[in-house]
């Protein structure tokens, strides 16, 4: 059998675990045909198909599975190898995964998750797609419902709400017009409400929720937001109520066998309290408006 490089491995990681060639193309930095090739050429070195392709996406098949597993694994034992050098040689690393708006709220009060005394750097990972830690991709996560495996530990820290926003000063101007993640990238719930919901209404689509923000305070249109973003907007007034369906509980996630190390349980701590800081705004309580 060829000798396959490491780096195909890791590609083929990305699109296992963020569900397609746009998820991967948005972590790798490579297109979506570029991936779509590497794909091809990684089944046909090992003679396995690796995956079933659809419009909606790439889901493994039993090989695909079984290497998933086999490369989790592998990237375990190398992470342990890395905690055991880093010991000694160097400052350790706290991987962080979350989505578009929390990694928002962290990166405005960065220095209340990493000070200047710290002996550890953070990465930053954010996406909608659900955090994995199974194979410590992850050293913390954040979830939307109270994971299920044994092998995490967990945190609650609140409750978030959603509701529409449109910039102030803009509630006459004629038909409601609104803004959506297109529907490849809308996998959290709140993405795909406009869809389900005002679909012939929707007026512009981008591929990131964090231009649906950009786009409301121009006076595109109404976009739905969690309301710690909407409501911390000055320039953002809510054009209806709180959509009751899409509120939801959050939690902070980590290893079991990891949650111990002190950089870790330093980060845990300090995203605790500055989320529970917050818990007013996320639950759409409005603490600090007029």
């Amino acid at each position: 059998m060829k000798n396959i490089a490491w780096d195909s491995y890791q590609l083929f990681l990305q699109v296992a675990r963020l569900g397609g060639l746009t998820g991967a193309a948005s972590a790798s930095g490579l297109s979506p045909a570029t991936i779509g090739r590497r794909m091809l050429v990684l089944e046909e070195d090992l003679g396995r198909p690796l995956f079933h392709r659809s419009q909606t996406g790439y889901t493994l098949t039993g090989d695909g599975k079984v290497l998933l597993d086999h490369l989790g694994e592998l990237e375990s034992a190398s992470r342990k190898v890395d905690i055991w050098r880093r010991g000694t040689a160097s400052d350790a690393l706290v991987r962080i995964a979350v989505g578009t708006w929390i990694g928002w709220l962290l990166a405005e009060n960065f220095p209340a998750i990493r000070q200047e005394r710290d002996a550890f750097r953070i990465d930053l990972f954010i996406g909608e797609q659900r955090a994995s830690l199974a194979h410590r991709e992850s050293d913390i996560g954040m979830r939307a419902f109270e994971p299920d495996e044994l092998n995490l530990a967990t945190s609650l820290v609140g409750e978030v709400a959603y509701a529409p926003f449109r910039a102030r000063n803009t509630g006459d101007a004629g038909p409601e017009r609104w803004l959506a993640v297109d529907r490849d990238n809308a996998i959290s719930a709140y993405l795909r409400w406009p869809h389900e919901q005002v679909a012939d209404r929707i007026v512009a689509t981008v591929n990131r929720p964090r231009s649906l923000r950009d786009l409301a305070l121009a006076g595109a249109g109404i976009a739905v937001l969690p309301c710690f973003v909407g409501d911390l907007e000055p320039r953002l007034q809510r054009a209806g109520g709180e959509i009751v369906d899409l509120r939801h509980r959050q939690w902070i996630v980590m290893n079991n066998d990891d949650r111990h190390r002190p950089e870790i349980r330093t980060v845990v701590d300090r995203m605790t309290k500055l989320l529970r800081s917050h818990s007013e705004l996320f639950a759409g309580h409005r603490a600090n408006r007029a």
